[in-house]
């Protein structure tokens, strides 16, 4: 069940002039969507304490954790920069259905909009765009059969840790666009959170590692 979470003091791990850290709850969008429904979301009430505040990348509205937020134009170019460039490095903790074996991998398989079934994406090895993911397992609950793990994503496609962990049949627990019912029926919401978050401060050069414990 998506949900939209009540207004809450800003969760800010990290501030400074340039930029904030903080976490974004389950269930809140980063960013407006489509209808008056879909206003509330994560930068706007940032901006409503910060003026300056602008997005530089998301998380899906499902997934909590980690997010870093520019403040001005030039910061977000700078960060924006450092996405492209891949020097933004985050890790998320993740519970899926089942026992993973191997305990650590590399998921090397292409995505692409699944454009009939939008927001969705899909494995598409002649046109879709190169997506790796690398994961850990953590440890493995026998009697909800369903394994803790850290993932690492090499790439930022949309929906990336989602799809590439239903392709090697270890859906994560509440997803759902990609679980089957039994897996969503396991967890009210999707249980991936973005907890660790390293980039080089875009003024200073200083490494900023942000950390941040799941809930689940």
């Amino acid at each position: 069940m998506i949900y939209n979470p009540p207004q809450s003091p800003l969760d800010i791990l990290f501030k400074d002039k340039y930029l904030l850290v903080l976490n974004k709850p389950s269930g809140l969008l980063s960013v407006p969507g489509r209808g008056e429904d879909k206003q509330d979301c994560l930068i706007t009430r940032v901006q409503s304490e910060y003026s300056d505040a602008l997005i530089v990348h998301r998380l899906d509205m499902s997934t909590s954790g980690l997010m870093v937020i520019a403040r001005g134009k030039k910061i977000e170019r700078s960060l924006s920069i450092l996405f492209q460039q891949r020097e933004v490095h985050k890790k998320y903790i993740a519970i899926v259905d089942g026992e993973v074996s191997p305990n650590t991998g590399e998921i090397d398989l292409p995505l692409i909009t699944d454009w009939p079934n939008r927001p969705k994406q899909k494995i598409d090895f002649a046109n879709g765009k190169s997506s790796q993911t690398r994961y850990s397992v953590l440890s493995y609950d026998k009697n909800s059969n369903s394994s803790r793990i850290e993932l690492t994503p090499l790439t930022g496609r949309t929906h990336q840790l989602r799809v590439h962990m239903q392709s090697i049949h270890h859906a994560i627990l509440g997803d759902e666009l990609y679980a089957n019912q039994v897996v969503i029926n396991k967890s009210p919401r999707l249980l991936l959170h973005a907890s660790y978050l390293c980039l080089p401060h875009p003024i200073s050069g200083e490494m900023i590692s942000i950390h941040s414990v799941a809930e689940f």
